[in-house]
């Protein structure tokens, strides 16, 4: 019984080694014909060819400037006067707030892709404000309530609604 437990075993050996050669044989000739990652783009001597970058035709996406406070300059070419202009901050949690020349406002304003902008309902406060001051206001209101695009000319942040254009200074 022993030989033949001794024979079993020398034959399991065998073939284990058999089995294993093999195998090795089998990796090696799948790595000759397997291709590297980047090997496509190597050139003889190793080095590898570099394909050139071309950028597409699309500008440069312009960034809204959140966290600056911006003062009125002018809404339809007809500047503000006196010393309290309407202003507003948008935040990097997408909260305006400002000034509209006689109340305060909120709203949830989102700068989109190419530089559009919406603007939620604005939370009034309702201070009493003579008649001329409220009717800037009011035009002021719909023009930022509406604004549907904006951009910086220059140092200016200008916003475009269908019911007027607002210019804006940056605030000190």
């Amino acid at each position: 019984m022993k030989p033949m437990l001794i024979a079993a075993l020398a034959c399991a050996a065998g073939a284990l080694a058999l089995a294993l050669t093999t195998a090795t044989e089998t990796m090696a000739q799948g790595a000759a014909s397997m291709s590297g990652f980047g090997k496509g783009n190597r050139r003889p001597g190793g080095e590898e060819k570099k394909e050139q970058y071309i950028p597409g035709a699309k500008q440069t996406e312009k960034v809204f400037p959140l966290d600056s406070t911006w003062t009125a300059v002018s809404i339809n070419g007809k500047p503000f006067g006196g010393a309290d202009r309407p202003s507003f901050i948008i935040d990097k949690q997408y909260r305006a707030r400002g000034y509209g020349g006689c109340n305060t406002f909120a709203a949830t304003a989102f700068p989109l892709k190419e530089q559009h902008l919406a603007v939620g309902p604005l939370a009034l406060t309702k201070k009493s404000c003579d008649k001329s001051l409220q009717a800037a206001e009011q035009a002021y209101f719909v023009a930022l309530r509406t604004t549907a695009q904006w951009d910086m000319v220059g140092s200016q942040l200008v916003l475009k609604s269908p019911n007027g254009e607002l210019k804006f200074d940056r605030a000190l």
